[in-house]
């Protein structure tokens, strides 16, 4: 039958004896949880009366469980100033809300709350500050408040850079300064304005990106290092430079006029390119033969000078024997020169050879006949050259020639 039947006897579905007395049953929860508050209450000064009340004593709480109980909490609350500080990160203890200490990353102790305090900042992830656009779930949307500038030719242009930068001090970017990001944020468009309005639109469109860049990330840094924010800019990145949209097509004419002009300037300056150095080396070549004939004729006046000076010492130690000798030369030259030939013979009078295949054929192309004549009048020549040799045998035997 079951054990809450009337007849069970009291026993309990364990199959033990009667509730309260049998020492095989389990314990009576009532009863241990009165033994276990009896014993706390001993500890800390709470027990049972003396008499047959049932209720506790009124004395006090023991010494022993308040000193443990008060040296436990003191453990507890200084274990809660252990912290991890993670890597990129930095930790900037306070005391009493004064600064106390920038840690680095690993396991650090500090007082606990409210004694001290721990803010973490995260000194390696970069921040974008935007200007003239802003970023939504992946897409941009267009500020025109913050991205029209002004030009120094008084044209409007329309601007969109990133400032990229992190936390370089701590402290300074906590407890120094009040909102450093939004003043920066502030400071950079500034900047831009600035850098754009001391340029014309043409530069800025063109090659100036780059400079203007450049030139705003390094007052941006100055301003940031003036407020002391505790910032440092990393990158300053142009993300686009445009004219505003009601005037783009006229401004996309303009530059793809200045495009051919550039291309037309290139292909010029490459025609010249292959033109100068030929016309250099041209006028090269002539300077040095004008300088190889000037070296020539000084040098042949030079040797006819001299060859001058000479004849005139010979000429004062024997005049008419170098008289002579000139007139020989001279008729030796001119001789030379004539198309026949004179033959010497020691046993008769000098014989005269005509090629007269040369001579037909000088007639037949200047169809003259008196020419022909000329060179048959034997006996003119043989009278004028009989004494030129005789004069040249005469030099001989003197030794001159």
């Amino acid at each position: 039958m079951a054990w809450n039947e009337p007849g069970g006897g009291g026993r309990d579905p364990w199959g033990g004896g009667p509730r309260g007395g049998g020492s095989g049953g389990p314990p009576d929860l009532d009863e241990v949880f009165r033994k276990l508050r009896d014993q706390l209450g001993g500890l800390f000064g709470g027990g049972r009366a003396s008499g047959d009340g049932e209720g506790p004593s009124p004395r006090g709480p023991g010494r022993v469980g308040i000193g443990l109980l008060a040296g436990a909490a003191f453990v507890v609350w200084g274990l809660s100033g252990i912290y991890i500080v993670d890597q990129g990160w930095r930790g900037v203890e306070l005391t009493f809300g004064r600064y106390a200490q920038t840690t680095t990353p690993g396991p650090h102790w500090h007082w606990p709350w409210p004694i001290g305090t721990v803010e973490r900042v995260n000194v390696e992830q970069r921040r974008i500050a935007e200007i003239g656009y802003e970023s939504l779930q992946g897409q941009s949307r267009p500020l025109p408040h913050e991205a029209l500038m002004i030009t120094r030719d008084e044209n409007i242009v329309d601007v969109r850079i990133a400032a990229q930068y992190q936390i370089d001090d701590p402290f300074l970017y906590l407890f120094n300064f009040r909102m450093p990001d939004g003043t920066l944020k502030q400071v950079t468009e500034s900047a831009i304005r600035e850098i754009v309005g001391k340029r014309d639109l043409h530069f800025v469109l063109t090659e100036g990106r780059t400079e203007v860049a450049r030139e705003t990330q390094r007052l941006l840094q100055d301003v940031m290092d003036t407020y002391r924010t505790g910032l440092r800019v990393v990158q300053v990145a142009v993300q686009d430079i445009q004219p505003p949209e009601e005037v783009q097509p006229a401004f996309e004419d303009a530059i793809r006029a200045r495009e051919d002009e550039q291309r037309k300037i290139n292909r010029a300056q490459a025609y010249a390119n292959e033109l100068l150095p030929r016309a250099e080396g041209q006028a090269a070549r002539i300077r040095e033969e004008a300088m190889g004939y000037r070296e020539q004729v000084v040098a042949r006046a030079e040797g006819d000078s001299a060859r001058f000076e000479a004849l005139v010492a010979e000429y004062r130690n024997a005049p008419e024997l170098l008289r002579q000798r000139l007139y020989l030369e001279t008729m030796e030259e001119i001789l030379g020169k004539a198309p026949k030939i004179m033959l010497d013979s020691e046993a008769s009078q000098s014989l005269m050879y005509l090629p007269l295949d040369r001579l037909m054929g000088e007639r037949g192309q200047s169809g003259a006949g008196p020419q022909l004549a000329d060179h048959l009048d034997l006996p003119a020549e043989r009278d004028a050259v009989t004494p030129t040799l005789r004069a040249r045998e005469a030099l001989r035997d003197r030794g001159m020639r």
